[in-house]
């Protein structure tokens, strides 16, 4: 088993480097897509998404409870991709996300870290890297910057491999 976080930038190309991988390994393939669509716009960007995957490849939707959605749908043998830990983290902590009445962030985030080591499966876990601009203003962007970098980092150290995408181009961390 192989985990293997890929960080980038919006539009870096990291979600198509995953999926080449993923491609590249000849395995069944679950894509777990972490998103909820509020708007025509992101829709579009979900469209753009799906048209990429080949249609064989299982589609399964997970706005929350990841840690858990990665042990139902692991097996050896078998490829898994989560795109995106940073919509997933945004939808856990944003107090105007549709989401389940007592859901707890740190909770969600220990099951993903208790869950990662125990797959099978080979694994892409795609991330947005935030912490290169300027400090946000408002608060909840501030927590949103602090807890994305958090969790990147404890990932990383979890994970086998870790590889930043810049303008497509991957640089190996890890």
């Amino acid at each position: 088993m192989t985990t293997h976080l890929i960080l980038g930038g919006a539009r870096s190309g990291k979600s198509a480097y995953a999926e080449r991988l993923a491609s590249a390994l000849e395995l069944p393939v679950t894509y777990i897509a972490t998103a909820q669509v509020y708007d025509d716009e992101f829709a579009n960007r979900v469209a753009q998404h799906k048209s990429r995957r080949p249609p064989y490849w299982q589609l399964v939707e997970a706005p929350f409870n990841l840690g858990q959605t990665l042990l139902d749908n692991d097996a050896a043998e078998t490829c898994l991709i989560v795109d995106c830990l940073t919509l997933w983290l945004a939808q856990c902590i944003c107090p105007d996300c549709d989401k389940p009445e007592r859901l707890d962030w740190q909770a969600e985030k220990q099951a993903l870290l208790e869950a990662l080591p125990q797959l099978k499966a080979q694994v892409f876990l795609v991330s947005n890297e935030v912490g290169m601009g300027i400090v946000p203003l408002g608060e909840i962007n501030r927590q949103f910057q602090d807890e994305q970098g958090r969790l990147n980092q404890h990932v990383a150290a979890i994970v086998n491999k870790v590889s930043f995408i810049a303008a497509g181009l991957p640089l190996t961390l890890k």
